[in-house]
């Protein structure tokens, strides 16, 4: 597999109605160019990690992670774990874009390095206005390394 533009947003989100709410959000306000959707954990290590299905591709690292907490195969908390773990991913912005709001995910999230923990509100428009929010900010206000 082989990308012609670098991927600017990796969404790992197993719900379909709300990756199509967030990739709706994001590309109405031009900042879903180049995402990439996964529906589970193991999905998102492989792609970042650039192994199984996403061997081969090119090497350029999402500027940002968009993460639900509650996936197959793998949680979102196995994933950012194994993304804070590994120096080539550490600096990616994680947001946790859960419906979740268990202190305990809170908690052990920001003690693994999540940069922000989101809850999903319930309703369409609110959901789109909090992804339009978290991609203006990552993406376009935020400063990372190079």
């Amino acid at each position: 597999m082989s990308d012609i533009e670098p991927v600017q947003i990796l969404l790992a989100e197993d719900t379909p109605t709300d990756a199509e709410i967030a990739l709706g959000a994001l590309r109405a306000a031009n900042l879903g160019n180049h995402i990439v959707w996964v529906q589970d954990g193991q999905s998102a290590l492989d792609f970042l990690f650039m192994e199984g299905p996403y061997q081969g591709r090119n090497n350029e690292r999402p500027k940002l992670v968009l993460l639900d907490l509650k996936m197959p195969k793998l949680d979102g908390i196995e994933v950012l774990r194994a993304m804070k773990a590994d120096p080539r991913t550490r600096a990616i912005p994680v947001v946790i874009l859960t419906s979740s709001a268990e202190e305990s995910d809170i908690t052990q999230s920001y003690d693994l390095g999540v940069n922000s923990y989101l809850v999903k509100p319930v309703s369409f428009e609110k959901l789109t206005q909090v992804v339009v929010q978290a991609g203006l900010y990552w993406l376009v206000t935020n400063k990372v390394p190079s």
